[in-house]
Order: C-alpha cells, then structure tokens, then sequence
C-alpha cells in the first residue's frame, strides 16, 4: 500500500487569534511540507484545485513543478485536476513537463472536485459537464498513446496531426479517475482501466465497498489486466502524539471549513460529535496517535478488499508549520512501518 499527503493549500486563520497567514508564508510552508514528506519516506503528494479564496490551489501544476525541484523520490499529483475545466493539450504539456523535472515521478487524479466555481470562471456550463470530461478525458488519454493525434470532439478545435511536446520522461503518464459516489463514475473507471481513486470525506468506509466492487467487475468484464488494477482512498486525516492531541488540532480547522460551506449549501453547522464519531473506531476520518490510525488504514484495507493507495487530506487543520510537519513526520515514521509491515506478513 502506497501511502501520502493530498493537500488543498488551505489558508485558515488561527484558531486562537482569528489571524490568517499571508499567501506567501502559506505557500513556502506547504513546500517544506513536501520536503518533509519526501524525507520521511511518504509515497506521494497530491495537489488539489480550487477557485476560491480559503485555498491557494488554483494552479497546482505551478506548484508540483516547484515540489518536483525541491523533493527526489516522492510521487507528485494532482489531487484532483478539473479535467471539464481545461484544455487537454495544455494540461498534457504542463504534466509532461513536471514528469521531466522530477525525472518521472509525475502522476495525475482527474475528476470533478468538489466545488464548482471553475465552469462559470472559464465560461463553461455545469449542464454539460458530464459531456466535457468524457471528452477530455478521450483526448487526454490519446496524447498519452501518439505524439502527433487526429482527433475530434465538440468542445475543442480538432487535431489533424500537430505535434504535441514535452513528451513526458515516463513511457506514460499515470492517470488516475477520482470519483466521489456515483456508479457511473465507479463504472467508468472500471471500463476505461483506469486506477481509481475514491475521495471518502465522511460517513463511514465500508458504504463504499459495493461501489468499488462494481468498479472492479466493470474493469474485469472490460477485459483489463487485474494484475493492474488499484483502488486508492483519499480521507481526511491527521496524525499526533495520542488521539486526543490529534482530534484538537485538527477540529478548528476542519469545523471552520465545513462551516462555511455549509453555510453555503444550507446544511447545519458541524459539531464536535459528529466530528468525533467520524474519527472514532467506525468513521472514515483516518486521526489519531499512529496506532489508532494505522489500525483504522489496515481495518479499511480489509473491509473494501484490498487497497493500494491511501492519501490523507490533513491541510484543514489550522496549525502552525511545525505541527503540520510533526504529523507528516509521524504518519512517515510511525505509521507507515506498522502498516507495512503488517501487510508484509499478512
């Protein structure tokens, strides 16, 4: 099981003074974050896509491109790109060239997210969106196939055969389906041979497992090599020293966040119980000391059959740096050995 960071590049005040970090301060600490993940042996980190103004990640591309010069080992993604919101070719070319920065260690989530205020940014409409990704979708995996494509779809002038450079250090660009519930997303997926990636940011894990069954059975009847097939998780998450000094760092954060777009969607405000059922022995918020954690990752690798990547959205916490890297640190050092080890010997 490969095991990560997924970071939003949240810029959340303080939970103590109400302050919020400048932008500067913010981005040159989620840099030292990847540093800190590639130092202690993290698999990947992922960079999310937003509009808005509580996040930094509007151009994750820029920001990978920065991590790819600053980490060696570390797999770098998107966490997840906005496939319906952009040019393909353009998307290709940045990722290909992040790929020759990092000397192959370029990976992409391509999905939806979880907001939408990049279609009326970009003058697109959320009527069409379903249409527009599976277009983008076809032609991105197409400039991964050829390095001169003809191709045509609605939403994009045609290729008759231009060269479409960077090519990417690696023979092919990883890419990786993010969905969030719906079967035919899970199904998509599974037909194209795509490695999924299912964002769980509540409720609890196991109510995914039928859906990420019907992945695997639309992968197998497509025909698909099952030696390739992955299903990752991507959960919120932090580590401390013991489960209470965990769920107290990370709470402010996360209550302030899912507040305010709970205002928004007219949903009730969050609680502090709600919030610790979500991170107690049946809820699919991966905090706590390393064991507790590392016992709820290996419990869920269990419960949906097998899991070969989990990555933990840990950036709602309203935290100083040095506590933001302390829980990366422990997730490298502590919990990573116990969960590897563990599926080691079985």
């Amino acid at each position: 099981m490969e095991i990560g960071i997924d970071s939003f590049a949240a810029i959340l005040p303080d939970p103590a003074t109400g302050m919020l970090p400048s932008a500067t301060d913010r981005m040159a600490d989620l840099l030292d974050e990847v540093e800190v993940a590639d130092r202690v042996g993290l698999d990947v980190f992922g960079i999310g896509e937003h509009h808005r103004a509580e996040f930094l990640d509007s151009a994750p591309s820029i920001i990978l491109a920065a991590a790819a010069a600053r980490t060696s080992r570390i797999r770098l993604t998107s966490a997840v790109t906005i496939l319906a919101a952009v040019d393909p070719v353009r998307l290709f070319q940045e990722f290909a060239t992040i790929d020759l920065i990092s000397k192959g260690r370029a990976e992409l989530v391509v999905g939806r997210g979880s907001f939408g205020e990049a279609f009326p940014l970009f003058g697109l409409d959320t009527r069409a969106y379903d249409d527009l990704f599976a277009e983008k979708l076809d032609l991105f995996l197409k400039l991964g196939e050829t390095i001169q494509p003809t191709w045509q779809g609605r939403f994009r002038p045609a290729l008759s055969g231009q060269g479409i450079f960077p090519r990417p250090h690696q023979p092919r660009l990883p890419v990786w389906l993010g969905v969030g519930g719906t079967p035919q997303s899970f199904a998509r997926a599974g037909k194209l041979g795509l490695p999924l990636m299912v964002a769980i940011i509540g409720g609890t894990f196991d109510r995914f497992g039928p859906a990420i069954d019907y992945y695997r059975e639309a992968y197998a009847e497509a025909g698909h090599d099952l030696a390739k097939m992955k299903v990752g998780i991507h959960a919120m998450g932090f580590v401390g020293e013991t489960d209470k000094a965990a769920s107290d760092a990370f709470f402010p954060g996360w209550a302030h966040l899912t507040g305010k777009v709970g205002r928004e969607r007219g949903w009730s405000p969050p609680t502090r119980g709600q919030f610790d059922e979500m991170a107690g022995p049946e809820g699919a918020f991966l905090v706590g000391s390393p064991e507790t954690v590392a016992a709820k990752m290996l419990r869920t690798n269990e419960t949906l059959g097998g899991i070969s990547r989990i990555t933990f959205q840990m950036s709602t916490a309203s935290l100083e740096t040095a506590a933001m890297k302390r829980s990366i640190e422990l997730l490298g050092t502590n919990v990573a050995p116990i969960v590897r080890e563990r599926l080691r010997t079985g």
